[in-house]
């Protein structure tokens, strides 16, 4: 026979636990019970009221004391909860028993008479009775205790599951968008090369710069609109030295926007559109204007892209670039986030990101 846990469990441990089982609200329930059931007996009993109020106090003391003890106890073939009522139902005439003699100062042959008999009897099945309604009301309430308690971890595991999906999200989107952005960087170097023109070699030198600068902070968890905006003057003034004649650039930017998080290359998504849309198809070249301003009583931010190009054909709305990043926007900000396009009216195309900004 293997022994329980509760029978190998140090003495000192076990009153230790008893104690921290004695928790206010059960001293305070049972107190209360106590006094309740003294009043609704008393009428019956000959015994001063505050004689038999002792007593019933002592009784639910020592039931309380019994099924606060039995707690620790494990039995192979019972539950817990079952070891707990059964020491209540039994512990209840011996602690009225008990409480007699005390009353008594021991004196066998007094109890044995038969008033005393019958008022043990009737406070013994009392105690039982309520001893068992008490102690089954605590045990439901410490069941929907621990049933919260799972509740709320499982809640919290699947939080942290979610998270765990949504970053391995954005790191999938984010890798998907890295190679386009340096793909079309590319062609562009290698349109200036098979032109044969003399801006290939700065251009070139520039991009390796560029990169070599920009790289570490694609992959970054906890990126800036302040960082992505060093990438977008960083990529501007590359693609000025493409065409200097053609591009000219503007920023309106709120500095108290910078700090906030936002996905990496979000942004230069929208700018390299931009360029390779509306600038780029259009002989006289046009302006780029990157901003970002709170949008007033909303609590969003707007952070837009506009160019005075040729516009972006419609088709272009859906492709890869800004079908993905209309999922990182919503995987990063959540699903309020939007990013719309509008034509200007002088010509042109407003590329507009609206979130609510995180802590």
């Amino acid at each position: 026979m293997h022994a329980t846990e509760a029978s190998v469990r140090p003495p000192q441990r076990r009153w230790a636990t008893l104690l921290i089982a004695l928790t206010g609200r059960r001293l305070a329930v049972t107190a209360l019970a106590a006094v309740l059931v003294s009043a609704a007996i008393n009428p019956i009993f000959a015994t001063p009221y505050v004689e038999l109020l002792a007593r019933v106090m002592l009784i639910a003391a020592l039931l309380l004391l019994t099924f606060s003890y039995a707690e620790q106890w494990q039995v192979k073939w019972l539950p817990r909860w079952q070891v707990q009522l059964l020491a209540v139902a039994l512990a209840a005439p011996v602690a009225t028993f008990l409480a007699y003699l005390i009353s008594l100062s021991g004196d066998m042959q007094a109890f044995m008479s038969w008033p005393r008999l019958s008022g043990f009897l009737i406070i013994s099945i009392v105690a039982m009775t309520f001893g068992l309604l008490l102690a089954l009301g605590a045990l439901f309430r410490e069941r929907d205790a621990q049933l919260r308690a799972q509740a709320l971890e499982f809640a919290l595991a699947k939080e942290q599951l979610e998270r765990q999906a949504l970053d391995a999200r954005l790191d999938l989107l984010q890798a998907q968008i890295e190679p386009h952005f340096l793909f079309n960087t590319l062609a562009n170097v290698q349109e200036l090369v098979e032109t044969g023109s003399p801006r290939a070699g700065p251009v070139f030198q520039s991009l390796i710069d560029y990169l070599r600068a920009s790289m570490p902070r694609l992959n970054q968890s906890h990126a800036t609109l302040g960082n992505e905006i060093a990438l977008v003057r960083s990529y501007l003034e590359l693609m000025s030295m493409r065409m200097p004649d053609r591009l000219a650039v503007r920023y309106t930017l709120e500095p108290n926007l910078l700090p906030l998080r936002f996905p990496a290359m979000a942004l230069l998504t929208l700018v390299e559109n931009a360029v390779r849309h509306g600038i780029d198809p259009s002989e006289e070249g046009g302006e780029i204007e990157v901003g970002a301003q709170p949008v007033a009583g909303t609590g969003e931010v707007c952070v837009w892209v506009a160019d005075t190009g040729v516009g972006m054909p419609e088709t272009a709305h859906t492709g890869t670039g800004l079908s993905n990043l209309r999922q990182r926007l919503s995987a990063f900000f959540g699903a309020s986030a939007t990013l719309d396009f509008v034509e200007q009216a002088a010509g042109g195309l407003r590329a507009e990101m609206r979130f609510k900004a995180l802590d």
